[in-house]
């Protein structure tokens, strides 16, 4: 079948599809299919998509998307799973605004109910010049391919209690220090559910160049997935030129999306030029500062996120934890300017 779509998800960016498509009803179905949908209702919350280029637009019942399937768990949004068949005129989810596919099992009240679509098939491509054979469309056709003689570039860590804790806030902070610093800035998300709406913030703040787990193929991270995507990207950004890296750990340290896989490997930490600890609360920071030490051996360089708002939190992490509080928000450049010494203390830029 042949048919023009109204948008595309950001999730199928590396495919650089048009929007006229072939479609066939041979689904095969794992993480990262790709997908035409008809959309089946409207909402007023959580009702938009990202497309290709990083633009949110207002998804109305009758458009037809592209996304790709996979799974999401998030507290603040939608838990949902992989279908284990799909097949024509099945209704599954929008799970995310970087258009994964699956089935919403629960969901949080402050997002409402997920967008419902209608399966219309799987998109085709072809690879080959001029060829007719069209092969079913998967994220990771193009995805960065593993390099195996790559430079160790330093990495700045970033992880968090949870989402929606000021990780990418604090990583952006960070990365406009050390580009005014002169070096050169690249920028991660290691882990989550594809949407390239952070990566995208990181280059607006002096990042040169950005890639998450998306670009390695993947359209949710897990622990299974995690450590591979890390080491690809950190090999390609090394190759590519940076100096230094800032990398966000998607989700908390205690979620599904393998961040503890990434926690505990030792070659990967072995990276870190700094360790940035962001938490929603005090009592957040203080299990998150606990826990990375215990479990993983890790110790936090610096606090930050909405723990630290203001005085009563800053007083509570120095006073308690030992540890110095900035808040990436009201004080970035001094967040910047911290991270920057350390950086300069693993020997990556001359003081």
């Amino acid at each position: 079948m042949r048919i023009t779509v109204d948008k595309i998800a950001s999730v199928t960016r590396r495919l650089q599809l048009s929007k006229t498509l072939t479609l066939t009803a041979d689904i095969e179905v794992r993480p990262g299919t790709v997908l035409a949908a008809r959309v089946l209702n409207d909402k007023n919350r959580y009702n938009t998509l990202e497309d290709v280029h990083g633009r949110m637009s207002v998804v109305h019942a009758g458009d037809i998307v592209v996304g790709a399937l996979g799974h999401r768990n998030a507290l603040h949004g939608y838990e949902g799973v992989m279908p284990e068949r799909v097949q024509l005129g099945d209704r599954i989810n929008i799970l995310n605004l970087g258009g994964v596919l699956g089935r919403c099992v629960s969901h949080n009240p402050d997002v409402g109910a997920p967008f419902e679509v209608e399966v219309l098939g799987q998109v085709l491509v072809y690879p080959e010049f001029q060829s007719r054979q069209g092969q079913r469309a998967h994220i990771g056709m193009r995805a960065l391919q593993t390099r195996e003689s790559a430079p160790k570039v330093p990495v700045v860590y970033v992880a968090g209690t949870c989402m929606n804790a000021g990780k990418t806030a604090a990583a952006c902070a960070v990365i406009r220090a050390l580009a005014q610093a002169g070096l050169k800035v690249a920028g991660a998300k290691l882990t989550g559910v594809s949407l390239q709406k952070d990566i995208l913030g990181m280059k607006d703040y002096g990042a040169e160049w950005a890639l998450d787990f998306t670009d390695t193929g993947v359209t949710t991270s897990s622990p299974e997935t995690a450590q591979a995507s890390a080491r690809t990207i950190f090999a390609e950004l090394a190759a590519t030129g940076a100096d230094v890296i800032v990398a966000e750990t998607g989700d908390g340290i205690m979620g599904d999306y393998g961040v503890q896989a990434i926690l505990g490997d030792a070659e990967l930490m072995g990276q870190a030029a700094a360790f940035l600890f962001c938490a929603n609360d005090p009592v957040g920071a203080a299990g998150g500062v606990q826990a990375l030490l215990e479990v993983y051996g890790l110790t936090v360089d610096v606090l930050t996120g909405p723990a630290t708002d203001n005085a009563v939190g800053v007083r509570f992490v120095e006073a308690n934890l030992g540890l110095p509080a900035v808040n990436a928000r009201t004080n970035g450049p001094a967040l910047g300017e911290r991270v920057l010494g350390l950086v300069r203390a693993a020997g990556v830029l001359a003081s």
